[in-house]
């Protein structure tokens, strides 16, 4: 049977909505390529893996924090002692701040370089400890405060490594965070920035300048961008022919998207489908 959808991994975590591995669990299992609708983040204390995210490699070596978001296709693609955690977490538990960061990074800035005495080798034990606590008296207001501390640590790395003299205006980042989120809801309708700069009442160019302090791309390079990584993962990850994938993104035609894929990729999509060695042959 042709397979025209990306496994996406839903519902896996329990009614707590918190779930703590160690990081050497990585060599135990292997997984396909796949989706979540839920945060991994990796808190490694020493050690190397090495992942793939929606096509590009992410390598953490010794203390290292990272982030996958709900939707990014991913897997591991090795391991070499590394010690640590990996915490898988309702979306609902992760504040809309800290939300914010993480969106307005993926793709951009995923992993952050931490000291060996960083405060999450030491909150991720206790949080562990609490969720396998099974008489704790308001323990789920203790797992809570617990998650949204350690997250809340998480974004705060990877925000400073990419603005370590400190960000840019809190608004400026909502602004960004609610074009990339506008973005991923609409790019198959919406593919120029006027269209989002009217969602978002402001000029196209400001919000221009916005997406390009915050995120160092243009607004017109975070849609295309969208765009093409969705056109990458249904090329790897199903049957789909050119065509449908085109009429999938919304363009009527074909040629014109293989044209812009090309253009934007360097490479035709069928070339750019048959390098890729996880393409789907069933």
């Amino acid at each position: 049977m042709k397979k025209t959808a990306i496994d996406i991994h839903r519902d896996e975590l329990d009614g707590v909505g918190v779930e703590i591995v160690p990081v050497k669990s990585l060599q135990c299992e292997t997984y396909p390529a796949h989706r979540d609708d839920h945060y991994i983040f990796i808190v490694q204390q020493e050690g190397y893996c090495l992942w793939e995210l929606d096509f590009s490699q992410v390598a953490l070596t010794g203390p290292t924090v990272g982030f996958i978001a709900p939707g990014q296709v991913h897997h591991n693609l090795d391991f070499n002692e590394a010690s640590g955690w990996l915490m898988f977490v309702e979306p609902g538990l992760v504040s809309p701040e800290n939300r914010e960061i993480f969106d307005n990074f993926s793709h951009v800035r995923q992993v952050a370089a931490i000291t060996p005495d960083n405060l999450l080798f030491q909150l991720v034990p206790i949080l562990k400890t609490t969720l396998e606590q099974a008489t704790l008296a308001l323990k789920e207001g203790v797992m809570s405060s617990l998650t949204a501390s350690v997250t809340t640590l998480l974004a705060s790395h990877i925000l400073q490594s990419e603005y370590p003299a400190g960000p840019v205006e809190g608004r400026k980042y909502r602004t960004a965070a609610r074009f990339k989120q506008l973005v991923a809801e609409h790019c198959k309708e919406l593919k120029q920035v006027k269209e989002y700069a009217a969602l978002l009442n402001i000029t196209p160019l400001y919000l221009n300048e916005i997406i390009k302090e915050v995120t160092g791309f243009s607004a017109s390079q975070r849609i295309n961008h969208e765009i093409l990584l969705e056109a990458k993962r249904m090329l790897a990850y199903t049957r789909l022919d050119v065509k449908q994938i085109a009429y999938e993104l919304g363009y009527e035609d074909h040629a014109y998207f293989s044209r812009f894929f090309k253009k934007h990729t360097g490479m035709t999509a069928v070339a750019f489908r048959n390098s890729k060695p996880l393409f789907v042959q069933s």
